[in-house]
């Protein structure tokens, strides 16, 4: 099993998750040349990661990566206790990251998408970050009364963790957010994060 990276992207979400498994895999980590190689491209074409290879079969779209490492490996709990109500709690927080959270970061990173004004820009990430802020409210409020997202660690944490480092490069406002900090701080000491940091250059 082989996983295909970029530093500090959604990819290194899946990494950890890799990690969590506890079994055997290989990393290679990407850049932006790497990604535009004939070579990658063969295995996603849009050139974009995560890519996982197990043997003859390629996934791209790191939530149907997590959800095929949770089936492939049940006893790490990654969806929960193999339960239909704990993957589908697993999954709602992992839709809330994927589908909420990450795609509010977007104006931030890349402002030219959305408006071709320069002048406009700063006032659209400041919005970026607004509407990142009111979503880590929510979770902040949940996080308040238990340790992980969907109530028992799953592969919704490292994806949501991820979005925290996001939010500190951007400038998001974080004060108050008592609960995101202790979240922040479970997952930093984590051994199967720092692992994944530590191979991507992160830690």
């Amino acid at each position: 099993m082989k996983l295909y990276t970029k530093p500090g992207a959604c990819s290194t979400a899946v990494h950890i998750d890799l990690c969590w498994t506890g079994q055997p895999f290989e990393v290679q980590v990407m850049d932006a040349d790497g990604m535009k190689s004939p070579g990658f491209r063969a295995l996603n074409p849009t050139g974009a990661v995560p890519v996982l290879v197990d043997g003859d079969f390629v996934l791209t779209q790191n939530t149907a990566i997590v959800g095929y490492l949770a089936d492939r490996f049940p006893e790490a709990g990654l969806a929960g206790d193999g339960s239909a109500r704990q993957r589908a709690e697993a999954t709602r927080w992992l839709a809330f990251v994927n589908s909420d959270l990450h795609p509010a970061f977007k104006p931030a990173f890349g402002p030219a998408a959305y408006i071709a004004d320069p002048a406009q820009h700063d006032a659209l990430r400041e919005a970026a970050r607004v509407r990142v802020r009111g979503l880590l409210e929510g979770a902040d409020k949940v996080l308040g009364s238990r340790d992980w997202l969907a109530g028992f660690r799953s592969f919704a944490d490292p994806y949501f963790y991820m979005t925290l480092r996001w939010a500190g490069r951007i400038g998001v406002d974080l004060s108050g957010l008592d609960a995101l900090a202790a979240f922040r701080a479970r997952m930093d000491a984590d051994p199967g994060v720092q692992r994944a940091l530590r191979a991507e250059g992160l830690a």
